[in-house]
């Protein structure tokens, strides 16, 4: 069998040669990413989905929680960047379905785990999993692209922030009534998701293999070394304002909907899955946009715009707190395809690099806001963190200095 037609029977159509099947867009292995994404981090949503359960378990106060989602994302960002890095250069399929048996390992873990630091140890492990995954599962994403690059970060993103979105919900309708072992039934998910990733390995494989074929192309850095470092720079802080609201509610926010609403663990488990899907909505429209209109356009209307929702929200009842929170989701999400996309083509030939400096960056710096908010919230209140999160969108007046990637290469 030839390389195009493996590549074909693994999901490229009409690969009739090498350059060909370079081109195309795999829509198979996007969907299949996605999935894979969408288990992946529905897996590591479980965790900040029961911090009510392990709050009360082990009397944990709102700093030691934090510190729960700081573990995880501290190994995740650590590991990221550096693995991204390697990939590049020696490009590894099949580390996806090994990315996730650390996963599998992490939730029996997490399902047996008896005191505070075999839940922090058991969360490490799922952070090495997701660290693997994300750089390389990015990779195959644009590669499956067809140059519809906006439209593959997209998809692959939206699954995983659907996956966040089930979490809290699985969690409510499973763990919270069954209890912590009950943790162990969703291993069944991280066996699917090893089948999937083994399927995209295979396709991943044959591509990279029909692109050696292929005639080379080369593409030029749009802009200087100091311009693309400064760019970087600013991309990171946009990356922080964004995050550190997300961790306010991803890590906070079931807490606030109890102790100011008055609601049970389970309805503020399904809030959070409003807000969750929001999110995953949002983050799909982001990267077509971007690939019409450009990314500073989609960066401009996510952080800045979501600004006025962001102020309004310690102020409404739980009703107006639920409406919001969908706008919150929708808007703000959009960025973060878009600061991929744009900081690929910022930096060529670094793809799983960018991955993984971002992704990294998205788990680390999460997980600072989850114990730093923590902590705040400890010393005041969680209304008051929210007054003060609010403001934080405002950063996103720096993306006037962003150069216009989309009008430099039309």
């Amino acid at each position: 069998m030839t390389i195009a037609e493996n590549a074909a029977s693994l999901g490229v159509a009409d690969a009739a040669s090498p350059a060909a099947a370079t081109r195309i867009t795999a829509y198979g292995i996007l969907f299949a990413a996605s999935a894979s994404h969408m288990l992946n981090d529905m897996m590591q949503s479980l965790a900040p989905a029961l911090y009510p359960v392990f709050r009360d378990q082990f009397s944990l106060t709102f700093f030691e929680t934090g510190v729960i989602t700081l573990t995880f994302q501290i190994v995740a960002s650590l590991l990221q960047p550096l693995i991204g890095l390697v990939i590049d250069r020696r490009p590894a399929p099949y580390a996806l379905p090994a990315a996730m048996v650390f996963t599998l390992v992490g939730l029996a873990a997490l399902a047996y785990a008896t005191s505070y630091p075999a839940l922090l140890a058991s969360v490490a492990l799922i952070g090495v999993g997701s660290a693997v995954f994300h750089p390389e599962a990015s990779r195959a994403s644009r590669a499956a692209s067809g140059g519809r690059y906006g439209l593959a970060q997209s998809l692959f993103q939206t699954g995983g922030n659907f996956g966040q979105s089930l979490g809290p919900l699985m969690a409510a309708a499973i763990v919270v009534p069954f209890g912590q072992h009950s943790v162990l039934a969703f291993t069944v998910l991280a066996l699917i998701a090893i089948v999937l990733l083994t399927y995209i390995a295979r396709w991943y494989a044959a591509h990279s293999a029909a692109r050696k074929n292929a005639p080379a192309t080369t593409r030029s850095a749009p802009v200087s070394r100091a311009v693309a470092a400064r760019t970087m720079a600013i991309l990171v802080v946009l990356v922080f304002s964004k995050v550190f609201y997300l961790a306010s509610l991803q890590s906070y926010y079931t807490f606030y909907l109890i102790q100011t609403f008055d609601v049970s663990v389970q309805s503020s488990q399904v809030l959070l899955f409003v807000f969750l899907a929001a999110v995953a909505a949002g983050t799909y429209a982001g990267g077509p946009i971007g690939d019409r209109y450009g990314r500073k356009f989609v960066i401009w209307l996510s952080i800045l715009g979501v600004l006025p929702f962001t102020l309004l929200l310690p102020h409404l009842g739980l009703i107006g707190t639920a409406i919001d929170s969908v706008f919150i989701g929708l808007i703000l999400s959009s960025a973060f395809s878009a600061i991929v996309v744009y900081a690929q083509e910022l930096t060529p030939g670094n793809v799983g690099a960018v991955a993984g400096l971002f992704f990294g960056l998205s788990f680390g710096l999460g997980g600072i806001g989850a114990a730093a908010l923590g902590f705040l919230a400890d010393k005041t209140s969680l209304s008051f963190v929210y007054n003060l999160c609010g403001y934080l969108p405002a950063i996103g007046l720096l993306t006037y200095f962003l150069p216009d990637l989309h009008a430099r290469r039309n």
